[in-house]
């Protein structure tokens, strides 16, 4: 379903992203790892078309996400860390205003919006403004906005940072209901949430892919967390800093 072939992206003479590829089968949530500055939000926006390659490409159902940005954007929902909500707009207005966008046939934005405002748990608040909302639920709002065309992928860039924990356990279990119905991409800082949710692990460092394996085969002797801070101490720029950069489980 998604196809991401040694891409590459520089900022001028910095090499964000060094040729990064992995694919992900339909129905799978990849959980994609890596310390602050590794490259995950570059390369998160890269495979959503926000953001163009130096060099490699993206194929998501087929489609290069250069070529094709039309045919890939109907097939696609992103979340990135900070929701695109308006805050001065209600909540179904809001997401009226994205199936717009989205060209969302008009024969099914009713459907889609009742299902999306259901899928995200958001029937209680559906009539207030998005800026009185908490920051739980203005990350719901951003993630009905993300499914409301029913793509076949997911794009999630840190999808629970700064929530409270009964917050962060809802999310995770929308995530796991809505890998039901699509092929999930899940950026996140949280080791546990990957080895919970995910099928999958790509840990990215320095911009580069440096482990890419199925959970069940990753942590059949060490813990995720013990994978990952062995990955990141064996360069020697890494900083005291960069391993407190992952935090645990929160109660």
């Amino acid at each position: 379903m998604i196809k991401v072939d040694q891409l590459v992206k520089h900022y001028g003479p910095h090499r964000a992203v060094q040729g990064v590829s992995f694919e992900v089968a339909k129905g799978e949530i990849l959980g994609f790892l890596g310390p602050n500055g590794a490259g995950k939000t570059t390369t998160m926006r890269m495979i959503t078309g926000v953001l163009p390659p130096t060099s490699g490409s993206v194929h998501i159902d087929g489609f290069d996400v250069s070529q094709n940005p039309l045919e890939v954007k109907q097939r696609i929902g992103y979340l990135p860390e900070t929701p695109p909500v308006y805050l001065d707009f209600k909540v179904k207005g809001y997401l009226k205003l994205v199936m717009q966008l989205k060209k969302v046939p008009s024969s099914l934005r009713t459907p889609n919006l009742d299902w999306a405002i259901e899928k995200c748990g958001l029937q209680d608040v559906a009539h207030k403004l998005i800026g009185n909302l908490s920051k739980g639920f203005r990350q719901r709002v951003g993630l009905a906005g993300a499914i409301i065309n029913k793509p076949q992928v997911l794009i999630l860039d840190e999808p629970t940072v700064g929530l409270d924990p009964k917050q962060i356990r809802e999310i995770r279990k929308m995530i796991q209901e809505l890998s039901e119905e699509h092929t999930i991409i899940l950026s996140t800082h949280i080791l546990p949430e990957v080895s919970m949710i995910c099928d999958r692990a790509t840990i990215i460092h320095g911009g580069k892919v440096v482990l890419d394996q199925r959970i069940k085969d990753m942590t059949k002797d060490r813990t995720l967390e013990e994978i990952f801070i062995d990955i990141i101490s064996k360069d020697q720029t890494a900083s005291a800093e960069d391993l407190k950069a992952t935090p645990k489980e929160e109660n």
